[in-house]
């Protein structure tokens, strides 16, 4: 008896998830517990598994679309067995009758026997881009698929017999378009819509103040050095920062803090939002009770999360619960920029790339000396500016007495 496969719920909230990747085909043979699809839910990517033995008959949705959840996505099951296809799957082959229709509103055309189109719209989208990519009718395709339907490979079979029908309408796809259409996935629609929620929401008010990053960077060499022999991580610049913010926002609350027209909600630990780039897009995984960990834990966790985001193996409950972030734009050579905060929250810390600056020292003769910028993004309807410009100085002034902030 033949198994529909549904889209999965991910998470309390959500209604649909994204089909990300194919990972069969039609008319592959599949085990219980083999890959059959990633889904995006705007979160992380997850692979959905077969829940039973059998042959792939037939594929419900394409890459890219966004499927309620519980609604049917493929079907697996026995060579030939019949089974029920959904509405919506089945609207495109209902449109078969008026295609055959059209010998009998014109008599004329004779020569193309009825068999020939008995598979209009009734052939998987992969098949579909094969026979566009090589400039092929699909419907010339002897079908192999479940119920008559054209697959993929029926196309390369196609192609192998030379059978290419390079018609004028063939002719004016393989043209090269002015551009391409490239369907957003499920993540990009929701960073686009939080990114224009929290703009549009919010009273966001930035500030950017230069500190003195030479503590810093003597730290990362010394540790360097040493670190094989101490068993520690590659603690990076952006590790040192993690630590620092995460004890200075102990002193300002309201910078550790969710705002709402109703309330804010002040939090006792810190749950910092380390901001990554993805190949799918901005995700923020969530370091845990920062404030509670070594400089050595969270350079450590920092890059677990890091890693967990960009091969797409990390969980919903590891993308929330952010009391505040932290975004690095350092490593692309940008000294200072906006960053958009991450609602609810009420701030956003943003860090530039180092760069070299001139001041006067004791003697009244000017040095060079290494700088960063911090970009601190607020909420003005819960922060003012004056505190925020305190927040600020006192965490750059931890920054640039950074040993002492680790003996505190």
């Amino acid at each position: 008896m033949s198994t529909v496969i549904t889209m999965p719920q991910l998470g309390l909230t959500e209604e649909s998830a994204v089909i990300g990747e194919w990972l069969v085909k039609e008319g592959d043979a599949v085990k219980v517990g083999a890959p059959l699809f990633s889904v995006e839910n705007g979160k992380a990517t997850l692979e959905v598994e077969s829940e039973a033995e059998g042959t792939v008959l037939a594929i419900f949705a394409s890459e890219g679309d966004d499927v309620p959840i519980k609604a049917p996505v493929c079907v697996i099951g026995q060579p030939g067995e019949s089974f029920e296809r959904p509405e919506a799957a089945a609207a495109a082959p209902a449109a078969a009758p008026a295609a055959e229709a059209a010998p009998a509103a014109a008599p004329a055309v004779t020569a193309a026997p009825a068999p020939v189109k008995d598979n209009e719209g009734f052939a998987s989208p992969r098949a579909k881009a094969a026979a566009e990519r090589a400039g092929v009718d699909w419907h010339d395709a002897a079908p192999t698929g479940a119920e008559g339907r054209v697959i993929e490979r029926d196309i390369a079979e196609l192609v192998k017999n030379g059978k290419k029908v390079m018609t004028a309408k063939a002719v004016e796809v393989a043209e090269e378009p002015e551009f391409e259409v490239v369907k957003n996935s499920g993540i990009r629609k929701v960073i686009a819509k939080n990114m224009h929620d929290s703009l549009s929401e919010m009273a966001q008010l930035s500030f950017t103040a230069y500190f003195d990053a030479t503590a810093l960077f003597a730290y990362r060499e010394m540790v360097k050095a040493n670190r094989e022999k101490l068993g520690y991580p590659n603690i990076s610049i952006n590790d040192m920062i993690l630590f620092a913010l995460s004890r200075t926002v102990l002193d300002y609350p309201i910078f550790n803090a969710h705002f709402s027209d109703k309330e804010t909600k002040l939090f006792k630990r810190v749950h910092l939002g380390v901001a990554t780039d993805t190949e799918r897009g901005l995700m923020v995984p969530t370091l845990k009770n920062a404030d509670l960990k070594s400089l050595n834990m969270i350079s450590r966790e920092a890059k677990a999360l890091s890693a967990a985001c960009r091969d797409n193996t990390i969980t919903p409950d590891r993308l929330t619960g952010g009391t505040v972030t932290v975004t690095n734009l350092g490593n692309n050579n940008i000294s200072s920029f906006t960053p958009v905060i991450n609602p609810p929250q009420t701030c956003i810390v943003g860090v530039g790339s180092p760069e070299w600056r001139v001041r006067p020292n004791k003697d009244g003769e000017m040095e060079m000396y290494r700088a960063m910028a911090i970009c601190l993004t607020i909420d003005h309807r819960a922060v003012d500016g004056a505190p925020a410009a305190q927040f600020l100085n006192d965490f750059c002034r931890r920054l640039e007495n950074f040993t002492l902030l680790l003996a505190e």
